[in-house]
């Protein structure tokens, strides 16, 4: 198999590529710009990606692709049209390369997508699953989707074998964005009014959606499917912190104010669908990827984030 990797120096790009060196997988990384934290021989630098992309040379003797490149979901975008700039890389981009790849003779083409095609809140007890409509709530998650529908139609009409990945919050040993956020809001023993929340959220260890990609490049039963991926234990929000405290070997701080107070604080700070997304339910349920495939988490969840810890510096 000869593998072709985009995103190679994104955080999971970079994950992706020192699993697949270390088991002396056969692959080639696409880089925006030269990385000299990647080995030179596995670097195509492509500059940017948009559907002017000249991916010619890149994809010579590649049977399979792994889309990891993509404008990722910021929580605060100061562009006056969000959905155009998104669209651009995420959807004009990707459906570029797709067909480039099908004009190479790529066979396989694994599209890393996100949960938020699903949607952002799940009700208590109803995990989502793949066969649900899609309901994407802001430009990011609409991106995501329009780059799935696109695929499918090239899929359909070349064969081309196309695999979705919808993963949730992935999180490990680099974590940034609210994750890192909350780990140093722990470390630093900051008290957190987060006791009283009750929810349930997937999340997936970097590791495990590292070997689930792997898995998705070469499973015959994954061919032209969409899965839901997670590390097949949810956790509360307050479970989250103890985790993260206990991993560090630290105490957490965790004070019971009750949630209306904390959505009254969201209205009053302009922050509601962030607290929203703190306080409600996130499930999904990965079933398809385990029965189907036989995929199983390579790491638990207190092992997932102990990794993470092992990677942070101690304030």
């Amino acid at each position: 198999m000869n593998l072709f990797i985009t995103g190679a120096n994104g955080w999971i790009g970079r994950a992706l590529c020192t699993r697949l060196a270390n088991d002396s997988v056969d692959f080639r990384a696409a880089v925006r710009s030269c990385d000299s934290n990647l080995p030179a021989y596995k670097n195509s630098v492509v500059g940017e990606i948009n559907d002017k992309t000249d991916w010619r040379s890149a994809l010579k003797g590649i049977n399979t692709v792994v889309h990891l490149a993509s404008r990722v979901h910021v929580m605060s975008d100061a562009s006056d049209n969000p959905l155009s700039e998104y669209r651009q890389v995420n959807v004009q981009g990707t459906l570029h390369l797709a067909r480039r790849a099908v004009l190479a003779g790529v066979t396989r083409y694994v599209f890393v997508s996100s949960v938020k095609v699903n949607g952002e809140l799940t009700p208590s007890g109803h995990p989502f699953i793949e066969s649900d409509q899609p309901h994407p709530q802001d430009p990011y998650g609409i991106s995501k989707y329009e780059a799935e529908q696109g695929l499918q139609k090239i899929a359909a009409q070349t064969g081309m074998e196309v695999v979705i990945i919808r993963p949730p919050l992935v999180y490990g040993p680099g974590v940034k964005a609210n994750f890192a956020q909350l780990i140093h809001a722990v470390q630093k023993g900051w008290p957190l009014p987060l006791g009283s929340i009750h929810n349930l959220r997937s999340l997936i260890a970097l590791d495990n959606l590292v070997d689930f990609i792997i898995t998705c490049t070469t499973h015959p039963m994954a061919a032209f499917q969409t899965f839901l991926i997670s590390d097949g234990q949810d956790i509360s929000t307050p479970e989250l912190i103890q985790g993260i405290a206990k991993a560090a070997g630290i105490r957490a701080h965790v004070l019971p104010v009750p949630v209306w107070v904390l959505m009254c604080a969201g209205k009053l700070t302009g922050k509601s669908n962030a607290v929203q997304r703190l306080c409600g339910n996130l499930q999904i349920d990965s079933t398809k990827a385990r029965s189907l495939l036989g995929w199983r988490p390579v790491v638990s969840f207190h092992e997932g984030l102990r990794r993470t810890m092992d990677g942070v510096l101690k304030p």
